[in-house]
């Protein structure tokens, strides 16, 4: 099993730390993680991966160890760290990729896609949305009031979201067996999120996640025009991006694959070598259709 590298390279006078492994001139598999969490959610994807790929992962700004500069200090929005992400690539020598998004990586790796169309090579989507059927309404409504209206109220009504509890529902719910998921994954995302000013840099992005929704338009072009491989491996009782996100690929993507397991939000900590396995069968498949 390849050894895992971590690395922080400076970006705009900003610490970016990331995880690598694999052969320097493999195809390169990058990894975006989402909200609450870090490049650690890939801990063990990375070295499943890295015997036949160069596997990067990234923590995003104001996330796991790369700098969390306050809000005064950095924009905390999606367009600002899909930026930092292309900075990172070119800092690596990175120009071709299939790209593996959770959560807040797909909107970053969304924006990577339109800023250099010919860049993404596939994409790999763990409860990534890129469609309106994908969002759970009992769990977005408090967003979108918040990014409507970015009120004392709705701030308030939205702030549990950043609190202990609510990251370790992340973690656990909807998974058939809880026992599997290891309780230092939301220990880690909990302490981190406790740093001075995190809550609002979080709450910056919450605010921000509306601008995603116009831009998958533009993405569903893409898919379609560039006939992008995908595979959306899909928690399927996630109560934050549901299954129908997953399907909704077919539409521009009709030769999709779509692998809905029986875990939830972070499907990584409960089934790592079943999506494993499914991800080596459909690089498999597409190597051998070319």
């Amino acid at each position: 099993m390849s050894l895992v590298h971590h690395r922080t390279v400076s970006i705009d006078g900003m610490d970016v730390f990331y995880r690598e492994a694999g052969p320097q001139d493999a195809p390169v598999i990058l990894l975006l993680h989402g909200y609450p969490t870090s490049s650690h959610m890939f801990r063990h994807l990375i070295p499943a991966l890295a015997d036949q790929y160069r596997v990067i992962a990234p923590d995003h700004i104001g996330f796991g160890r790369s700098s969390a500069p306050s809000v005064e200090e950095f924009d905390y929005t999606f367009d600002a760290l899909a930026k930092v992400t292309a900075s990172l690539l070119d800092t690596l020598g990175v120009t071709n990729y299939t790209v593996y998004v959770h959560d807040y990586g797909a909107p970053i790796a969304w924006r990577l896609a339109l800023r250099d169309p010919d860049s993404i090579e596939g994409v790999i989507s763990q409860n990534g949305n890129a469609y309106e059927e994908g969002f759970v309404p009992e769990f977005w409504e408090p967003i979108w009031a918040y990014a409507n209206d970015p009120s004392a109220s709705n701030e308030r009504a939205l702030r549990p979201a950043l609190e202990r509890e609510a990251i370790h529902w992340q973690y656990t719910h909807g998974v058939p067996d809880v026992t599997t998921v290891s309780p230092d994954a939301w220990e880690l995302d909990i302490a981190l999120m406790a740093r001075p000013g995190v809550d609002r840099a979080q709450l910056a992005l919450f605010a921000d996640y509306a601008s995603n929704r116009p831009l998958y338009p533009k993405v569903h072009q893409w898919l379609r025009t560039n006939e992008v491989p995908v595979l959306a491996v899909w928690g399927k009782n996630d109560e934050i991006f549901g299954p129908a996100g997953a399907t909704a690929f077919l539409r521009h993507a009709p030769n999709a694959r779509i692998e809905l397991i029986d875990g939830g939000h972070f499907v990584l900590e409960s089934h790592l070598d079943e999506v494993v396995e499914i991800i080596h069968d459909w690089r498999s498949n597409l190597a051998n259709a070319t």
